[in-house]
């Protein structure tokens, strides 16, 4: 069987469930902010560098390009984009946008900063490189045409009303890759977990209520499935098991209320822990140090 190409995507129709919010307990405890940073053409090469923790979020509204990655890092080397599209780097990755010398293609782009860099889940779930022609998105137009409609003319709040409008397509984008998992190429990992219908009722649940006593039995039962069925499928979907998952989910949000200042007690009770003293050894064993020497080594 052929694989799904991750760049050029086919449509699929998949519902994405009714009735359950697969994406907000996530993004509200694992933040994105995006920074407007250009709107207008480019000609000739335009370099993006890579810097630890900025992912981009491209908006080619016309033209067509070549698209090169210096380093690849599991990308093609180089790309043809011949029709508006978006194109979507979740982690640092340097690329090159190709455009003719003259006349050349016109852009809206954006910087992305994952809250807590590559650990941040979404980070660690999605391809290097997502490219998907605005045609196969529906219901686009509308956040497009407020957005471009910002980036044309100066007004004040212009540059906030950019940024938040890129969040909301990065939503929308998020939201047709959960709905579409094959067409979007998506890897074992935490969207193609979420794309799944049972397994999407268990993270859900996991991702709004992190401190409760979450079992192997439970989360099945909260899945829908038997015990047996919930462990295979987590494993084959997810690449990992629900008690792992369950402990990096945890310690991710550990360490980014270590950054904002909250006290160890206070975070083991939260997360589901006896004691503080538990929490600090699943701390040491996943990440080789305790949570003091961990966040001086963050430089906090």
């Amino acid at each position: 069987m052929a694989r799904p190409d991750p760049y050029h995507p086919v449509p699929a129709v998949a519902p994405e469930g009714a009735g359950l919010d697969r994406l907000s307990g996530l993004l509200e405890r694992c933040r994105v902010r995006a920074h407007l940073f250009h709107a207008g053409p480019l000609c000739g090469t335009t370099h993006f560098a890579a810097e630890p923790g900025r992912g981009f979020l491209h908006v080619m509204r016309r033209g067509e390009m070549s698209l090169s990655h210096p380093d690849a890092q599991g990308t093609p080397r180089r790309l043809q984009v011949r029709e508006p599209s978006l194109l979507f780097y979740p982690r640092p990755l340097a690329h090159d946008f190709h455009n003719a010398p003259v006349e050349g293609s016109d852009f809206t782009c954006a910087t992305l900063e994952f809250e807590g860099g590559d650990a941040h889940p979404l980070v660690r779930a999605l391809p290097p490189l997502i490219v998907l022609p605005l045609a196969q998105v529906p219901g686009l137009t509308a956040c497009l045409e407020l957005l471009f409609a910002e980036t044309e003319r100066v007004q004040c709040g212009q540059r906030l009303m950019a940024d938040r409008l890129f969040e909301v397509l990065l939503m929308q984008l998020l939201r047709w890759m959960l709905a579409h998992p094959a067409s979007s190429g998506l890897p074992a990992g935490l969207l193609r977990g979420l794309s799944h219908p049972q397994l999407a009722r268990a993270l859900v649940a996991v991702h709004e209520r992190p401190g409760e006593a979450w079992s192997l039995d439970r989360l099945a039962e909260v899945a829908g499935v038997s015990r047996s069925r919930f462990a295979a499928l987590f494993k084959a979907e997810m690449g990992d098991t629900p008690a792992d998952y369950l402990l990096s989910w945890r310690l991710t949000l550990a360490c980014q209320a270590l950054r904002r200042g909250q006290p160890v007690k206070q975070l083991a009770d939260e997360l589901g822990y006896a004691t503080p003293s538990a929490f600090s050894r699943a701390f040491a064993q996943r990440l080789g140090c305790s949570p003091r020497e961990w966040l001086a080594r963050q430089g906090g």
